[in-house]
């Protein structure tokens, strides 16, 4: 959304945001870290979902330029919504550049994997872009690492550890180098979407 406000500079300790490619564990990942923190955790596409209904649907309905500013509104939620949160994006919320402003001053984490632990493990047709043509996970990827990269302070592969290891590692390396001076305290929770 041009034009909206920058969130302030204070606020960057108040949140911790997951970017990567969709079914690289962004989601369960942060589950964990914010378990780990008693944090809340808030899932940009779960929100769309609870507002707008299914993306695929959305998708289809009202075209990919439509969902991309549903999630821009919602990462803008979910990052203004009070401290002490983790924020997991969709995977492509960096291809808007009113994202990628949005998420300078915060600490973000990029979750990479493969296409072939992807595929192994991912329900396609809950994937747009992936339905019609699974090998397109592939070209996807490469189009947006250079925007990961852009807005990623630190970068850790999913595929081949256990997820609780991966967290813990993210939980101190936040812990070392983001933690707010004064402690956040939350009680750890998902956001409800009912």
């Amino acid at each position: 959304m041009t034009g909206s406000p920058a969130i302030p500079e204070a606020s960057a300790a108040s949140a911790l945001v997951f970017v990567g490619p969709m079914a690289a564990g962004k989601t369960s990942i942060g589950r964990r870290v914010a378990r780990e923190l008693g944090w809340e955790f808030h899932d940009t596409d779960a929100r769309i979902v609870a507002g707008h209904g299914p993306i695929t649907e959305i998708f289809a309905e009202h075209g990919e330029a439509h969902f991309r500013a549903l999630e821009e509104e919602a990462v803008r939620s979910a990052l203004t919504g009070g401290a002490g949160r983790i924020v997991s994006l969709g995977g492509g919320a960096v291809l808007s550049s009113a994202t990628r402003q949005l998420l300078r001053g915060f600490p973000v984490v990029l979750l990479t994997t493969t296409q072939e632990a992807v595929l192994s493990r991912t329900n396609l047709d809950k994937r747009p872009l992936l339905k019609d043509d699974p090998e397109a996970w592939g070209r996807i990827y490469a189009e947006r690492l250079p925007l990961y990269r852009e807005v990623a302070d630190q970068t850790w592969a999913s595929e081949r550890r256990p997820k609780e290891h991966i967290a813990a590692e993210i939980t101190a390396w936040f812990r070392a180098n983001h933690a707010p001076a004064e402690p956040i305290h939350g009680e750890a929770k998902d956001e409800q979407h009912d």
